[in-house]
């Protein structure tokens, strides 16, 4: 039995057509006739006649008479010879405001960044929409690439076994160093992977302790992606702010450089006032163990001082006499070995 012979298009089907095509066009930047045609379930000679169409259609400039400038056009030597439609001169459309070069370059970056983390699993879809920002712009973007929490000490390689066990929706399991430079094993659901400057960290509903969790990514070793399945999932569970203070968080007493203030934001309790000590900020943070006040101390050499508790600063000394008495012990001159 002979297939029903296509309708032709009405009025109002033509243009809906006609305003489908053009972007269509303008996404793929070279199609062949039979796959627009297959794209939009209708006969090639319709494809044919719409580019036609289109390559006689514009938008008048400032004089109200149509120009070269003013029309679409298209590659006639593919379209004739290879069947091959590829617009060379786009109209009205291009007019509207796009990204500037520096904006789809930030734009791209998050995205890549976005991608790179196990809770995004669509990537085939960021990946389209990174393809579009880089044709959409007023200019060429620069080359940029964000790489996925690359480091040393298996960083790398824990972030990748998140991932598969994020995307296999799998409970995972790892030994951990805590703040208090304890050994645990530990299973989780893993939820979410975030960042915070060169840090990473695991937040998860851990099943030892019962509750949602958060954990450095470098403190976790002998991770293996179990069979289990996940029993709570992120819509299920409340995550706190990433350094919610704890009743058990030890308060310390800092003077700190007043521009680097704003980067100790997230360990300065709420109500805790600072003021004016000198040229520097007397100031109050919060930490869960005194080896957490040491990382601190580090990532801001000569911009924080601790001033009390003793316990705290005691820490802190000794901690920066062992740093010394190590580097000089590794620089010292080592005596010659006797000749044989």
């Amino acid at each position: 039995m002979a297939s029903p012979k296509p309708q032709p298009f009405q009025a109002r089907d033509k243009l809906a057509f006609l305003l489908s095509l053009v972007p269509y066009l303008m996404d793929h930047e070279r199609v062949t006739v039979a796959e627009a045609a297959e794209h939009f379930g209708i006969p090639a000679d319709q494809i044919r006649d719409a580019v036609s169409l289109i390559a006689v259609s514009g938008l008048p400039g400032e004089t109200a008479a149509y120009q070269h400038d003013d029309l679409f056009d298209i590659d006639w030597d593919a379209f004739e010879n290879d069947d091959e439609i590829v617009l060379t001169n786009r109209v009205a459309i291009d007019d509207s405001p796009r990204f500037s070069a520096r904006e789809a370059a930030a734009l791209i970056g998050a995205l890549q960044y976005l991608s790179a983390l196990p809770e995004y699993t669509d990537r085939a879809a960021m990946a389209s929409l990174i393809a579009k920002l880089s044709r959409g712009t007023a200019g060429v973007p620069a080359p940029l690439t964000v790489a996925a929490a690359e480091g040393g000490d298996g960083l790398s390689g824990t972030i990748a076994l998140i991932r598969r066990s994020v995307e296999a929706g799998t409970q995972l399991e790892f030994d951990y160093l805590n703040a208090r430079g304890e050994h645990e094993r530990r299973r989780v659901d893993a939820l979410r992977v975030e960042s915070v400057d060169a840090d990473w960290y695991l937040r998860g509903w851990c099943h030892l302790r019962e509750a949602v969790r958060t954990f450095r990514i470098d403190r976790i070793s002998a991770a293996v992606v179990t069979d289990a399945p996940i029993e709570h999932r992120e819509s299920d569970v409340r995550l706190p702010e990433l350094f919610e203070a704890s009743p058990d968080d030890l308060e310390v007493v800092i003077d700190v450089e007043p521009a680097a203030l704003p980067l100790l934001a997230d360990y300065v309790p709420d109500g805790s006032r600072s003021e004016p000590y000198g040229s520097l900020v007397r100031t109050t943070v919060r930490v869960s163990h005194f080896h957490g006040l040491k990382r601190l101390v580090a990532s801001m050499p000569g911009v924080v001082t601790v001033v009390e508790p003793a316990e705290a600063r005691a820490a802190v000394a000794e901690w920066a006499a062992a740093a010394v008495a190590r580097y000089d012990a590794d620089s010292a001159p080592r005596a010659e070995e006797p000749s044989g």
